[in-house]
């Protein structure tokens, strides 16, 4: 029980031997229980995390990633604590990937090391033509606007929407139809954070989290897979090879099964 600090020096009464002991010990105790309880958000709370914590963890389950420059606080919290969210991650089967150098997090399915399946919290979201499209342009323009010194690279809406439509058939006729999915590309490219601003915007910045989310060796899959569901033609097959002739990437992947359903 704490002391009435006015109440004592109202008293005469001498000290006994032991009082501040006493005192000392009690008051040890009730910040140890204040430590103890400090994590507990509401009555029942058994949870181990701190507020803050449990903020950043609940970001990493619903985003594809978080970064320094989309998502400030919680990169500073998976920074400060990482084995901790790391760990929690993985009672749920679930790996996180942490870039320092681009300051971008994100997480993984894990896999069993006897090949086994993990119960999963995700689900497989395959990118569309026009989408794989606006990501290969993406990490294109990242790479360049980098090398020449850019620390923020930007793209407008109608450049990388007249990227998509100069890969369209040659025996394409529905030109309204091809526009409307590449504009529509765009716009899951933004919900997915991977172009930083407003859906209604008509520039954005590219996120730092194209490369490490999707390096050379995952698109590469991606146009091989869109080649063979589309019959693509050897020139169009071409052209496509053209955008990876920079070289290889950095080998880290993207979380493969994309956001939580």
């Amino acid at each position: 029980m704490s002391v009435d600090t006015d109440l004592e020096t109202d008293l005469d009464t001498p000290e006994e031997p032991g009082d501040d002991l006493d005192l000392d010990l009690e008051d040890a105790d009730a910040d140890d229980a204040g430590d103890l309880a400090s994590v507990s958000l509401w009555e029942g709370d058994e949870g181990g995390l701190a507020h803050e914590q449990r903020h950043a963890l609940v970001t990493l389950l619903k985003q594809r990633f978080i970064s320094a420059r989309t998502h400030p606080r919680d990169w500073k919290v998976l920074v400060e604590h990482e084995r901790v969210l790391r760990g929690r991650l993985n009672d749920l089967f679930l790996d996180l990937q942490v870039d320092r150098a681009r300051e971008v997090a994100w997480k993984r399915q894990a896999t069993s090391e006897t090949g086994s399946r993990f119960p999963t919290l995700l689900y497989d979201a395959a990118w569309s033509r026009e989408e794989t499209l606006v990501l290969v342009h993406l990490r294109d323009r990242l790479r360049a606007g980098h090398a020449g010194g850019e620390t923020r690279v930007f793209v407008d809406r109608d450049d990388v929407v007249d990227h998509v439509e100069s890969f369209r058939p040659a025996h394409a006729t529905d030109e309204a139809g091809d526009e409307k999915r590449a504009r529509n590309a765009v716009t899951s490219i933004v919900k997915a954070g991977l172009l930083i601003g407003a859906p209604g915007d008509d520039r954005f910045e590219i996120s730092e989290a194209v490369e490490p989310l999707l390096p050379l060796e995952l698109l590469q899959e991606l146009l091989d897979a869109l080649r063979r569901a589309n019959g693509t033609t050897p020139q169009e097959a071409a052209a496509e090879d053209d955008l990876f002739a920079e070289g290889p990437a950095d080998p880290s992947g993207r979380d493969d099964a994309g956001e939580q359903a």
